[in-house]
């Protein structure tokens, strides 16, 4: 008897955004693109579904009620420091900030949907050497173009 092969996961994504339309027109296409997505509006229900579950990648926007994308941002990485994250957001002048933090990029609203899915790719596939030496400043942020870190 032949052993059921196991069934590729998808990589789960904590999608978080205070604004419903990005989040369904960000979760359909991640979706078709094989990702499974939970989004959330807020940073208080990013903790909360961050410690509900395991997720491989997060994106984040910046301005949400209640707590900040930069304050779920730290909290986050506290609990998982190695978790990649890509701030996503309309807000201006944010890559130095962004890289202080140890995010994995940032990319900026409006979206371009085949550049979030390529820089996804990226830090999914990034060696757990590269992510460190990103977190600890001594490597550049991912950057698949410009709008990237």
């Amino acid at each position: 008897m032949k052993p059921i092969a196991d069934k590729p996961t998808r990589p789960k994504v904590l999608l978080v955004d205070d604004e419903p339309k990005i989040c369904a027109a960000l979760a359909g296409a991640l979706v078709s693109e094989g990702f499974e997505v939970v989004f959330v509006e807020s940073g208080d229900e990013a903790i909360h579904a961050f410690s509900d579950g395991i997720f491989d990648i997060v994106l984040m926007d910046l301005r949400m009620p209640g707590k900040s994308g930069w304050e779920t941002f730290s909290l986050l990485a506290w609990s998982r420091p190695l978790l990649p994250v890509i701030i996503i957001t309309a807000l201006p002048d944010q890559q130095a900030s962004a890289k202080a933090a140890g995010v994995g990029a940032l990319l900026e609203k409006p979206l371009d949907i085949p550049v979030l899915l390529e820089t996804m790719r990226k830090l999914l596939a990034e060696p757990i050497e590269a992510r460190l030496a990103r977190i600890a400043g001594k490597s550049p942020l991912a950057r698949p173009m410009p709008c990237a870190l």
